[in-house]
Protein backbone atom coordinates (compact mmCIF):
# COMPACT_ATOMS: atom_id res chain seq x y z
CA UNK A 1 0.00 0.00 0.00
CA UNK A 2 1.56 3.47 -0.65
CA UNK A 3 -0.19 6.74 -1.57
CA UNK A 4 3.62 8.00 -3.30
CA UNK A 5 5.55 9.36 -0.20
CA UNK A 6 5.41 6.62 2.43
CA UNK A 7 4.65 2.71 1.97
CA UNK A 8 3.13 -0.18 4.19
CA UNK A 9 4.81 -3.04 4.04
CA UNK A 10 5.04 -6.58 5.53
CA UNK A 11 8.05 -7.11 7.99
CA UNK A 12 10.91 -8.24 6.36
CA UNK A 13 14.11 -9.89 7.77
CA UNK A 14 16.45 -6.67 7.40
CA UNK A 15 13.81 -4.96 10.07
CA UNK A 16 15.40 -7.06 13.30
CA UNK A 17 17.49 -3.95 14.23
CA UNK A 18 15.05 -1.47 13.90
CA UNK A 19 12.34 -3.35 15.65
CA UNK A 20 14.81 -4.57 18.22
CA UNK A 21 15.36 -0.82 19.06
CA UNK A 22 12.13 0.29 19.31
CA UNK A 23 10.75 -3.37 21.44
CA UNK A 24 13.83 -2.61 23.72
CA UNK A 25 13.10 1.39 24.27
CA UNK A 26 11.93 1.47 27.97
CA UNK A 27 10.45 4.73 27.16
CA UNK A 28 7.66 2.93 25.15
CA UNK A 29 6.82 0.32 27.28
CA UNK A 30 3.96 1.75 28.80
CA UNK A 31 2.36 1.91 25.43
CA UNK A 32 1.99 -1.38 24.85
CA UNK A 33 2.18 -4.50 27.52
CA UNK A 34 6.01 -4.51 27.47
CA UNK A 35 7.91 -5.72 30.94
CA UNK A 36 10.79 -6.86 29.66
CA UNK A 37 13.71 -6.40 26.68
CA UNK A 38 13.50 -9.08 23.73
CA UNK A 39 16.84 -10.44 22.45
CA UNK A 40 17.60 -10.26 18.81
CA UNK A 41 17.31 -13.90 18.36
CA UNK A 42 13.21 -13.93 19.74
CA UNK A 43 12.78 -10.24 17.39
CA UNK A 44 14.12 -12.64 14.11
CA UNK A 45 11.98 -15.78 15.17
CA UNK A 46 8.99 -13.37 15.39
CA UNK A 47 9.69 -11.73 11.63
CA UNK A 48 10.67 -14.99 10.27
CA UNK A 49 7.35 -16.84 11.85
CA UNK A 50 5.06 -13.70 11.27
CA UNK A 51 1.63 -14.51 9.63
CA UNK A 52 0.40 -11.41 7.77
CA UNK A 53 -2.81 -13.22 7.50
CA UNK A 54 -5.26 -10.64 10.17
CA UNK A 55 -8.28 -13.41 9.66
CA UNK A 56 -5.60 -16.80 10.97
CA UNK A 57 -3.11 -14.07 13.39
CA UNK A 58 -5.87 -11.92 14.69
CA UNK A 59 -3.39 -8.97 13.93
CA UNK A 60 -1.65 -7.12 11.28
CA UNK A 61 2.16 -5.16 11.74
CA UNK A 62 2.71 -2.91 8.93
CA UNK A 63 6.17 -1.43 8.55
CA UNK A 64 6.14 2.47 7.21
CA UNK A 65 8.53 3.19 5.47
CA UNK A 66 9.39 5.89 2.84
CA UNK A 67 9.20 5.33 -0.58
CA UNK A 68 11.96 7.98 -1.43
CA UNK A 69 15.13 5.60 -0.21
CA UNK A 70 12.55 2.69 2.05
CA UNK A 71 14.23 3.68 5.29
CA UNK A 72 11.79 2.40 7.79
CA UNK A 73 9.77 5.90 9.21
CA UNK A 74 7.66 3.43 12.45
CA UNK A 75 4.96 0.59 12.02
CA UNK A 76 1.36 0.26 12.46
CA UNK A 77 -0.73 -2.24 14.14
CA UNK A 78 -3.86 -3.74 14.01
CA UNK A 79 -4.38 -5.98 17.30
CA UNK A 80 -7.19 -7.54 18.99
CA UNK A 81 -9.21 -8.38 15.43
CA UNK A 82 -12.73 -9.67 16.31
CA UNK A 83 -13.59 -11.22 12.71
CA UNK A 84 -16.68 -11.87 13.65
CA UNK A 85 -17.95 -7.81 14.52
CA UNK A 86 -15.17 -6.76 11.77
CA UNK A 87 -12.96 -4.90 14.10
CA UNK A 88 -9.68 -4.22 15.42
CA UNK A 89 -7.52 -1.81 17.80
CA UNK A 90 -4.97 0.49 15.95
CA UNK A 91 -1.65 1.01 17.28
CA UNK A 92 1.20 3.01 15.76
CA UNK A 93 4.81 4.13 16.23
CA UNK A 94 7.13 6.95 14.30
CA UNK A 95 10.36 6.75 15.04
CA UNK A 96 11.99 9.67 16.82
CA UNK A 97 13.88 11.13 14.67
CA UNK A 98 11.06 11.29 11.57
CA UNK A 99 8.44 12.59 13.92
CA UNK A 100 6.55 15.62 12.64
CA UNK A 101 6.49 14.97 9.07
CA UNK A 102 3.14 14.06 8.83
CA UNK A 103 3.96 10.67 8.24
CA UNK A 104 1.57 9.01 10.93
CA UNK A 105 -1.50 10.43 9.65
CA UNK A 106 -0.55 8.99 5.67
CA UNK A 107 -0.14 5.71 7.19
CA UNK A 108 -2.95 6.02 9.44
CA UNK A 109 -5.36 7.10 6.27
CA UNK A 110 -3.56 4.12 4.11
CA UNK A 111 -4.55 1.61 7.24
CA UNK A 112 -8.35 2.97 7.52
CA UNK A 113 -8.38 2.14 3.63
CA UNK A 114 -7.13 -1.37 3.74
CA UNK A 115 -9.31 -2.07 6.12
CA UNK A 116 -12.68 -0.95 4.65
CA UNK A 117 -11.41 -1.87 0.86
CA UNK A 118 -9.92 -5.00 1.39
CA UNK A 119 -10.45 -6.73 5.22
CA UNK A 120 -14.36 -5.43 5.10
CA UNK A 121 -14.16 -3.91 8.43
CA UNK A 122 -16.46 -2.04 9.67
CA UNK A 123 -14.85 0.07 13.39
CA UNK A 124 -11.51 0.35 13.77
CA UNK A 125 -10.76 1.78 17.62
CA UNK A 126 -7.85 3.55 19.57
CA UNK A 127 -6.68 3.93 23.58
CA UNK A 128 -4.55 7.08 23.91
CA UNK A 129 -3.05 8.33 27.03
CA UNK A 130 -4.57 11.49 27.47
CA UNK A 131 -1.63 13.41 27.98
CA UNK A 132 -0.45 12.45 24.27
CA UNK A 133 -1.87 15.49 22.82
CA UNK A 134 -0.03 14.39 18.76
CA UNK A 135 -1.78 10.94 19.26
CA UNK A 136 -5.11 12.21 20.37
CA UNK A 137 -4.95 14.68 17.04
CA UNK A 138 -3.63 12.11 14.80
CA UNK A 139 -6.67 10.08 15.29
CA UNK A 140 -8.99 13.37 15.54
CA UNK A 141 -7.76 14.26 11.94
CA UNK A 142 -8.91 10.78 10.56
CA UNK A 143 -12.49 10.85 11.63
CA UNK A 144 -11.70 8.94 15.05
CA UNK A 145 -14.16 10.26 17.79
CA UNK A 146 -13.64 10.88 21.25
CA UNK A 147 -16.12 7.96 22.95
CA UNK A 148 -15.06 6.89 25.93
CA UNK A 149 -12.42 8.18 29.05
CA UNK A 150 -10.77 5.43 31.08
CA UNK A 151 -9.60 6.88 34.01
CA UNK A 152 -6.06 5.51 35.63
CA UNK A 153 -5.73 3.57 33.08
CA UNK A 154 -2.15 2.80 32.47
CA UNK A 155 0.23 2.46 34.79
CA UNK A 156 4.07 3.93 35.00
CA UNK A 157 5.98 3.50 38.40
CA UNK A 158 3.68 4.33 41.02
CA UNK A 159 1.40 6.63 38.40
CA UNK A 160 -1.19 6.13 37.03
CA UNK A 161 -2.66 7.94 33.79
CA UNK A 162 -6.27 8.27 32.08
CA UNK A 163 -6.49 7.08 28.78
CA UNK A 164 -9.21 8.16 25.81
CA UNK A 165 -11.01 5.75 23.48
CA UNK A 166 -11.24 6.69 19.98
CA UNK A 167 -13.69 4.90 17.63
CA UNK A 168 -14.24 5.37 13.26
CA UNK A 169 -17.07 3.50 11.53
CA UNK A 170 -16.02 2.60 8.34
CA UNK A 171 -16.22 4.10 5.76
CA UNK A 172 -15.89 7.66 6.19
CA UNK A 173 -14.73 10.27 3.85
CA UNK A 174 -12.02 11.47 5.73
CA UNK A 175 -9.90 8.88 4.66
Amino acid sequence: MTDGVIRLRALEPEDVDTVFRWENDNNLWHLGNTQAPFNCDTIAGYIATYDGDIFRAGQLRLMITSLADGRALGAIDLYEFDALNRRAGVGILIDDSERGHGYGLRALRLLCRHCYDRLGMKQLWAICQSENAAAMRLFSSVAFEQCGHLRSWVRRGEQWYDAVMFQLLLPTGAI
